[in-house]
């Protein structure tokens, strides 16, 4: 045991420092994206169908894909967005909530609006904007 822990002791120490949590290329909010555009077209067939079974089906799949669209959000929020981030993009933290809360119970969670997964769509287009620019910077 102490013939482990001497090498340990001598071994010269390295800081290590990154932006993000994982290599980069692994944080993307296409994946938020793709989500989005599948509660929309979810929609548009719960709304078309008259059966009542493809209907619920249609509801909880749109459900869970809100869901994911906002765990895909707040792992950018949380994992990639650092504080320099927020200070060039002051208005990084409250579109994000927006855009959370367009994907919620009071969003797309809980409507069949095309509307509101029009909305959420365009907000997370400004989100991906600010994710680019940060990615040539």
């Amino acid at each position: 045991m102490f013939s482990r822990l001497i090498p340990s002791l001598i071994a010269p120490s390295i800081e290590v420092s990154a932006h993000c949590d994982l290599p980069c290329g692994v944080y993307d909010p296409a994946q938020a994206r793709i989500e989005a555009e599948s509660i929309k077209a979810v929609i548009a067939k719960a709304l078309d169908s008259d059966d009542p079974d493809f209907r619920t089906r249609a509801v909880l799949i749109k459900e869970q894909r809100s869901e994911l669209v906002k765990h895909h959000l707040w792992v950018l929020w949380t994992d990639y967005f650092k504080p320099p981030h927020f200070e060039a993009y002051p208005q990084l933290h409250t579109l994000i909530n927006e855009a959370t809360k367009l994907a919620g119970a009071g969003g797309t969670k809980g409507t069949l609006d095309a509307g509101v997964a029009d909305q959420l769509l365009a907000k997370i287009d400004e989100i991906a904007e600010i994710f680019w620019a940060t990615k040539k910077a």
